[in-house]
């Protein structure tokens, strides 16, 4: 028996082929690790990201911390309406300073003095003072710099020569804006009710002058100063050619996103359950972030022979591609607000979300393919600001309707036919723009 066993081949056992799954997870991953490879990337990132929560804060905050010690929501609306004009008004010459002069001299400076308008805001609050301090305060926070378009101005000029690695990097950052505005909300009524009302603003105050600080300290990753022009004042983004046109394109987006948050909070108070509106809302946001990851992994839209879309070229096709699936999904919660289920319509506002972060990664990257190194941090302000005015004009529109149609499901038609103005105006600006040579955009 024991030379039996002994005279018996020895076999090795099966070798199991290598689970596949952690590969092409890692194979999916590679562009975003990519672009974190670069020394300097993740530290700038995460303090701009520390930055950029505030800016899903403070709005929030001002209104509940306005609302609960004066008990109006109209004056709150009314400030930061002030505020959000301010913005609107300050924010490109503030984007134009950080250009000239770049964005650790000016950006430090430009928070502080915001930090400073939300304090005074929530003294004046605390204390009961005169109802035009709080205007006075909160439209001082228009200096408050555009920390997203500071972090997409480094990615560009990293891979000012590698246009996929700039996709990837703009749609991280369009899901870095999601992210911000889904949790920042969150965060600010938590800190406003469990705390006291004005916790909210001086934790946003503290998390935006700390994230600018340390964003501000990474000065190796900082895109340079570009040379001020040997004559004459230099050009304005607004009067280059394609860029007019992009952003009434970005003013119909905000309005998707203004008047979708005041008909979603309508249409849950309606059915009384007002605390479920954030959790709606939230959907859509995380439906947006989701989508925004998941097309940075694609190839990104390169240059092409001059076409109907000129010198936008592949681009082009593909923004119109994107508002057009906007358009067609912003439909979905006007279907689901008709059956009356909040169920159907959490399904709609998270899938109705998955088109609007392509459409903002495309829109920034052909902003930036318009717009000269050396004025990038003003075309972006120029876009954000496009799209506050959109929010505020939707949120108009929005409220107008829900007061006026036949109830809250029926006014989902504003943000319907807000996205369904975007894909109209990049298509007729397209036909009539002159065909010229493409550069690639990211």
């Amino acid at each position: 028996m024991i030379l039996f066993l002994a005279a018996r081949p020895v076999t090795a056992p099966p070798v199991r082929p290598a689970s596949r799954r952690p590969r092409l997870r890692s194979r999916a991953l590679a562009p975003y690790r990519r672009i974190f490879a670069v020394p300097g990337t993740r530290a700038f990132t995460a303090a701009n990201l520390l930055a950029r929560l505030p800016m899903g804060m403070l709005s929030v905050s001002a209104v509940l911390m306005i609302a609960g010690s004066r008990g109006s929501y109209a004056l709150a609306g009314a400030v930061t309406a002030t505020g959000l004009a301010a913005t609107a008004l300050v924010g490109p010459w503030t984007a134009r300073m950080v250009d000239r002069h770049g964005q650790a001299r000016i950006a430090v400076p430009a928070t502080a003095l915001a930090v400073l308008g939300s304090l005074s805001l929530l003294l004046c609050v605390r204390h009961g003072a005169p109802d035009w301090t709080l205007f006075a305060s909160y439209a001082a926070t228009a200096t408050t710099p555009n920390t997203g378009g500071m972090s997409r101005a480094r990615w560009a000029h990293l891979f000012r020569d590698d246009p996929a690695a700039r996709h990837t990097a703009n749609s991280f950052e369009q899901a870095a804006d999601e992210l911000c505005f889904m949790l920042g909300p969150v965060l600010a009524t938590l800190l406003c009710t469990v705390l006291f009302p004005e916790a909210g603003t001086a934790v946003a105050a503290a998390l935006l002058l700390t994230g600018v600080l340390l964003f501000a300290a990474q000065r190796r990753t900082e895109p340079p100063v570009a040379p001020a022009p040997a004559t004459g004042r230099p050009r304005s983004p607004l009067r280059l050619p394609g860029l007019p046109p992009l952003l009434v394109t970005f003013l119909a987006t905000g309005a998707v996103f203004g008047s979708l948050e005041v008909v979603t909070l309508a249409f849950a108070d309606g059915h009384g359950i007002r605390t479920a509106a954030g959790a709606l809302l939230a959907l859509q946001a995380a439906g947006s972030c989701a989508a925004g990851l998941l097309y940075g992994l694609l190839r990104p839209p390169t240059g092409a022979p001059p076409g109907s879309f000129g010198a936008w070229g592949t681009a082009g096709r593909r923004f119109l591609g994107c508002t057009a699936a906007m358009a067609a999904l912003m439909l979905l919660p006007l279907l689901a607000a008709a059956t009356g289920s909040l169920a159907a319509l959490a399904v709609a506002l998270l899938l109705a979300g998955m088109a609007t972060a392509p459409t903002m990664v495309t829109g920034m990257g052909l902003v930036q393919s318009l717009t000269p190194p050396g004025r990038l941090n003003e075309g972006m302000t120029l876009a954000v600001t496009a799209l506050l005015g959109g929010i505020a004009a939707g949120s108009a529109g929005g409220g107008w309707a829900v007061d006026h149609l036949a109830g809250a499901g029926a006014a989902y038609g504003v943000p319907a036919a807000a996205a369904a103005l975007a894909p109209a105006v990049t298509l007729l600006t397209a036909r009539r723009r002159p065909n010229r040579p493409a550069a690639p955009v990211s």
